[in-house]
């Protein structure tokens, strides 16, 4: 799969979104910080396939353990 989260500046100004979808990769998060499934998020946003919403998450914690300091 490509990349999966995208920032267009002709798609929602920019805002890094779900390819394919102008649904922010914040929204994703949002839910699932609020306690939400994955399912819950995906029935709600039928034009973000479970693929995609998976390698998004994927492609955040690459960066973020890569991104990591040792304490």
């Amino acid at each position: 799969m490509s990349t999966p989260i995208v920032s267009n500046s002709e798609i929602m100004g920019g805002t890094p979104c779900l390819a394919g979808t102008r649904v922010p990769f914040q929204t994703l998060l949002d839910y699932l910080e609020g306690g939400d499934s994955l399912d819950e998020f995906l029935e709600d946003f039928p034009s973000v396939s479970r693929e995609t919403a998976v390698a998004a998450l994927q492609q955040a914690g690459d960066l973020a353990i890569a991104n990591a300091r040792v304490a």
